[in-house]
């Protein structure tokens, strides 16, 4: 039987984020995928928020996916929300197929030396107080101290582990698809009585994507052509001519989370955990995050540094950040609803959105800027505002001269950033396990919703970003900061 310290089942944009992730920790990981390659058919996410960017940016690879994409400053929630003026380097939704997302990704994988297991799946596991069994689609079994399913909403890992699914039946269905049309269309959005429909062109100019809002929910069997055609008609009153699909899906507002993202040794993460309507195209990027969570804890935990308590954090922050965005698109999808009195609520939020407090505090939410982690606090200010949030990518200027600090965090280790006098802070017991950067920084610091907060003269940061510690040279708190999120060296003597 083969083993690994951990296995992933799913290799999606959250499976490979957190392979990365743990890779980066010398963790031996291995993801079991059922596709024989990471070619998605159907649709799929189309975007990467400003938070997402961050995170990709504070491991050094942004800049690949930046190249691939095409940006644009504004969010959608009802309606446009314009970001440029966000203080963030990445103040933009950057346009990029889940396709392109998948496959950047797992050449970032791949040169981290993960393996995957291709045309095989989960089928089944136990579990005992030292690791997890795992059957596998083809006959054979992997050994691994703990399992993620990262294997999507119908998720067997979820299933198998008796994890609680609860949430919201859907209440309307779109088809979509992408194919050609022999006839030219009618362009862009028509709202009837059954809701929302669009045609658009796709950048080739020989295919058309089409989205249909349905007349009714709960279809059985996968969509076909003649659907679409009917479809097209009863808005339309012409199918357009339409041929040649490349591929035809349907989806619905169904919404639910994971009651636990944890049994004992068994995770969940990404669309395995929270399931919701696509509006706004949040789904992929709060996958992503979760992975960027518990990644570092999982590895603190494997490598023993970390109690395994540890791994409860990782629900407790991550559980009510998809709470807020099954929220927000149950919010949107009863937005779009057809019917006069959906509509005049849809004015009123319209106005209220055209106000600049408004826009910039749900704009914030849906980029995933104004992320506050409900952190223990016992450092310079027991409340100070930066316990919990990003850290800002400042421009500081150390010894070797002026750097940011994200690429501080690209090999996926906290940081303890000083910004006092050089010297005042020494960490002999955790030199093995916290990178101490000495610099200095001119201002206050600017965050989304918070605006400007006064410059602490030392912070901890986590490996996703977060910030764990305030303080200064006197260093009260910091000890036990240090020891609740990144464990001891007796820790993995035990």
């Amino acid at each position: 039987m083969t083993g690994h310290a951990v296995v992933i089942a799913g290799a999606g944009p959250t499976g490979l984020m957190l392979a990365g992730e743990l890779a980066l920790a010398q963790v031996d990981v291995a993801i079991v995928e059922r596709r024989a390659s990471q070619v998605l058919v159907g649709s799929r996410a189309g975007g990467l928020h400003s938070r997402t960017l961050e995170v990709l940016d504070q491991r050094g690879i942004a800049d690949r996916f930046l190249a691939a994409g095409q940006v644009h400053k504004a969010v959608r929630f009802h309606v446009s929300l314009d970001i440029s003026d966000f203080p963030t380097r990445h103040n933009y939704v950057l346009a990029l197929s889940q396709n392109h997302i998948e496959r950047i990704l797992a050449d970032w994988v791949d040169e981290l030396g993960v393996p995957i297991y291709r045309e095989r799946e989960v089928t089944g596991f136990t579990q005992d107080d030292t690791g997890v069994e795992i059957a596998l689609s083809d006959g054979e079994s992997l050994r691994a101290k703990y399992l993620v399913g990262c294997d999507g909403g119908r998720s067997v890992v979820r299933k198998t582990a008796g994890i609680d699914f609860p949430g919201w039946d859907p209440t309307i269905s779109w088809l979509t698809a992408e194919a050609e049309m022999s006839q030219e269309p009618e362009w862009g959005f028509r709202h009837d009585a059954l809701g929302s429909h669009a045609i658009g062109k796709m950048e080739d100019g020989k295919r058309v994507r089409v989205v249909l809002t349905e007349p009714r929910v709960g279809a059985a069997g996968e969509p076909s052509l003649h659907d679409i055609k009917e479809a097209l008609i009863a808005v339309y009153g012409t199918d357009f001519g339409i041929h040649s699909p490349t591929w035809i899906s349907r989806f619905t507002d169904m919404t639910r989370q994971a009651a636990a993202y944890r049994d004992r040794r068994v995770l969940l993460a990404g669309d395995a955990a929270h399931v919701h309507p696509p509006l706004g195209g949040q789904g992929l990027n709060i996958g992503v995050q979760d992975a960027v969570n518990l990644g570092w804890k999982l590895a603190q935990v494997v490598k023993q540094t970390s109690p395994d308590s540890l791994l409860d954090t990782y629900h407790a922050e991550r559980h009510p950040v998809a709470a807020r965005v099954l929220r927000n698109t149950m919010a949107q999808v009863a937005l779009r609803r057809p019917d006069d009195r959906s509509k005049a609520l849809g004015d009123y939020v319209s106005e209220l959105l055209a106000m600049d407090e408004p826009r910039r505090r749900l704009a914030a939410e849906m980029s995933g800027l104004d992320i506050h982690y409900n952190l223990p606090c016992s450092g310079l200010e027991d409340r100070h505002p930066l316990i919990g949030r990003r850290m800002p990518d400042l421009d500081i200027v150390t010894v070797d001269g002026s750097r940011r600090v994200f690429p501080f965090l690209h090999r996926a280790r906290p940081v303890l950033l000083n910004l006092d006098e050089p010297g005042s802070f020494h960490l002999a017991a955790s030199a093995d396990r916290v990178q101490l950067v000495e610099a200095s920084y001119a201002g206050a610091w600017e965050l989304p919703v918070l605006g400007a907060v006064t410059a602490p003269k030392a912070v901890l940061i986590r490996p996703d970003g977060y910030v764990a510690w305030v303080g200064d040279r006197n260093q009260r708190g910091l000890a036990d900061a240090l020891t609740t999120w990144f464990g001891s060296a007796q820790q993995a003597a035990r």
